[in-house]
């Protein structure tokens, strides 16, 4: 009988941080499309409207720029003292006011 599903050959799975065999074969597959095809590629895109021509280029972005993936600062606030939790007040609203100060002198 075959395998159930959520069942593998491999007890410990892949092993962590190694790539997915297939993901990194469509990568440089698709990378190598491209390259190939470089200029005729540049003609059509020229050839497609702003809006067209960006949402093929953000399509082919996904195969060749790494996802932006959300990181999660974990601080064990109460394991801080007083003065380390207003250190980190005193320097967060510096920031804001300085991140306000160039917004406010850019326009």
């Amino acid at each position: 009988m075959g395998l159930k599903k959520g069942q593998t050959n491999n007890a410990r799975g892949r092993p962590k941080g190694k790539p997915n065999k297939v993901t990194m074969e469509t990568r440089e597959w698709v990378s190598q499309l491209i390259d190939k095809n470089r200029k005729q590629l540049e003609k059509d895109l020229k050839g497609l409207e702003p809006k067209d021509r960006w949402a093929v280029i953000e399509k082919l972005m996904q195969y060749a720029v790494p996802k932006m993936q959300s990181v999660e600062a974990k601080i064990g606030l109460n394991r801080l003292s007083d003065e380390q939790l207003n250190s980190i007040i005193n320097e967060l609203t510096d920031n804001l006011e300085d991140d306000n100060t160039d917004y406010i002198t850019d326009k």
